[in-house]
């Protein structure tokens, strides 16, 4: 069973508990945490899920995702999940999400980063990830469409990449 801490409306901590797939209750929110690694090529790196997974069971998903233990940071999350699924010691020191999605029962941080990593590095979680791969936008969006990856909006996921390079939202002329 794990344990998370539960978190208000604006993200302060509640100073309560509970399971991470128990009954979400209103005004009790959770924080998760994605991890999307691209390369110099602007690919992705994305993970095939185990067909054992509760949720979504052999659907491809971006890098690295999991649920942020009790006491923990979202930062330190994503560093845990990464080397637990991956098998890859990943240091995001000076790093934050690069965008917070709220959704019914919580929070979720996606941190971006580009990094060229050779798959032949990787240890796969087995209990997790049964495979990986780089992957170009319109490559993830038709594995969308034939239901082959987790059914992210094709908006949200245009948005990752749009984003990926950091710096401001506005565009100069």
């Amino acid at each position: 069973m794990e344990i998370v801490d539960v978190y208000d409306e604006n993200r302060q901590a509640t100073g309560r508990t509970m399971e991470r797939y128990g009954a979400h209750t209103p005004g009790s929110y959770r924080t998760v945490v994605h991890v999307c690694v691209f390369n110099s090529a602007g690919q992705m790196l994305i993970q095939k899920r185990v067909k054992e997974k509760r949720i979504w069971p052999e659907r491809w998903d971006v890098t690295i995702g999991g649920g942020m233990d009790q006491g923990e940071t979202s930062r330190k999350a994503a560093e845990r999940e990464f080397r637990e699924e991956l098998g890859y010691p990943l240091d995001l020191s000076g790093f934050r999400p690069a965008l917070t999605v709220n959704f019914v029962g919580g929070f979720d941080d996606f941190y971006l980063l580009t990094r060229d990593i050779d798959l032949s590095e990787l240890t796969l979680q087995r209990e997790e990830v049964s495979a990986v791969r780089w992957a170009t936008i319109p490559e993830i969006l038709g594995m969308v469409d034939r239901e082959e990856f987790i059914p992210y909006n094709a908006s949200f996921l245009r948005l990752l990449y749009d984003i990926r390079l950091g710096g401001d939202f506005f565009t100069t002329k």
